[in-house]
Parts: C-alpha cells; sequence; structure tokens
C-alpha cells in the first residue's frame, strides 16, 4: 500500500458549459496547488460525463485541503457550470508505469 489517495469528482455538463468548465480548469491548475497534490487531470467521456481526477500523497493532505479556507475546488467548477458533483475516493493499492525510452 502507497497511502496514496486518488479523488474523482464527476458530474454530467450541458455542452454548451464544457468550455467554461475547461477554462476554469486550466486557471485552477496554472496557480499554485494544494499540499500534497501529486497530479491532476481533467477529463471528458461519453455522454457529457466530466471527472476531475486529483492524486494525492495521502489522506491527510486531501483532508487538509477539505479544511481549508477555499476548500474543494473540483466541487466548486462543476457546479459553477451549473452541473452536480459526485465524489468518489480511492485508496491506491498497487501502481506501475510504463518504462521511460531514452531520449
Amino acid at each position: 500500500m502507497t497511502g496514496q489517495v486518488l479523488s474523482e469528482v464527476s458530474a454530467v455538463v450541458a455542452p454548451e458549459r464544457e468550455g467554461e468548465l475547461v477554462a476554469a480548469y486550466r486557471a485552477l491548475v496554472t496557480g499554485p496547488l494544494p499540499d500534497g497534490v501529486l497530479r491532476t487531470e481533467l477529463l471528458s467521456g461519453r455522454d457529457g460525463r466530466w471527472r476531475i481526477q486529483t492524486l494525492w500523497r495521502d489522506r491527510a493532505a486531501l483532508e487538509a485541503m477539505r479544511r481549508g479556507p477555499e476548500g474543494p475546488a473540483a466541487p466548486r467548477l462543476f457546479r459553477e457550470v451549473g452541473a452536480e458533483p459526485e465524489l468518489a475516493l480511492f485508496d491506491v493499492e498497487a501502481r506501475g508505469a510504463a518504462p521511460h525510452s531514452p531520449a
């Protein structure tokens, strides 16, 4: 077990609001990210389903962000475009990566 946690916030976004969501996410990630964020992605799927997945160093880092004055950004971004977010949390039990090719 790595101690890392993956948060996934998802919602169905109306097609006419998708551009707003992408712009808001891009603006968000140009600034400093909360302590403990290892990576984050905005993903689009079928039928207007969008997801923000964020890998956290550990559950303590995630909880510290949630208690902070600004609170969680992902649900806020979805609500700003008129979508109702759903949250799922996953403990990272194992991981793998493709080998890096020489440059």
